[in-house]
């Protein structure tokens, strides 16, 4: 896999941990200390979960060589189509801005949930990319350090602007991953060369 490959995907990963950051941030108002500490949350979770999607991946890869190109396009484009369709929905005006803040315990709580919640994806992708023969490891920092430096940044960015650009790097990400699935189709049958 190309640098730029590992980087489109990585972006595409964090960008649903990017959008729940915002709404994080928006509601919670957190300092620079808080926003690297909600990143470090997400990256981390955001590393790990590709690397069990990979090694459940591995484990099946022997049963499903000859349709693993077909798995990887439906995997990837169920989780972009998901992240498109997140993103384009309407939502009910005020539903992001709470009456009350969260109590803290809650709140760490409901950031580990968040970040496991968006980082579901990655596994699916990691299922993905065991049938392609990558260095996950490779992968996995990649996705996590961008994750982080997303999330961080979208505590700070919600803080400063609401939950406004949240569902546009969501459906951004959704239509990388989806054209990624495809790619991946396609050179398989032998339809492009890339």
């Amino acid at each position: 896999m190309s640098p730029i490959t590992i980087l489109l995907l990585s972006l595409s990963l964090s960008a649903d941990a990017f959008a729940a950051a915002i709404g994080r941030g928006a509601v919670h108002r957190p300092t620079l200390l808080e926003a690297l500490r909600a990143g470090l949350v997400f990256g981390v979770i955001e590393a790990v979960t590709p690397i069990v999607g990979w090694a459940l991946g591995l484990a099946a890869a022997d049963f499903v060589q000859s349709v693993d190109h077909w798995i990887a396009f439906i995997l990837l484009g169920l989780v972009g189509g998901k992240m498109v369709w997140e993103a384009t929905r309407p939502h009910a005006p005020g539903h992001d801005t709470p009456a009350e803040p969260p109590r803290r315990s809650r709140g760490r709580f409901a950031l580990v949930a968040t970040a496991v919640g968006t980082s579901l994806d990655a596994a699916a992708v990691g299922v993905s990319l065991a049938f392609l023969g990558v260095n996950i490891g490779v992968i996995a920092v990649s996705i996590g350090l961008t994750t982080f430096v997303l999330a961080t940044l979208g505590m700070l960015v919600g803080r400063a602007a609401g939950t406004r650009l949240g569902p546009i790097a969501e459906l951004i990400g959704g239509i990388l991953l989806i054209g990624m699935g495809t790619r991946i189709l396609l050179e398989h049958l032998g339809l492009i060369a890339w």
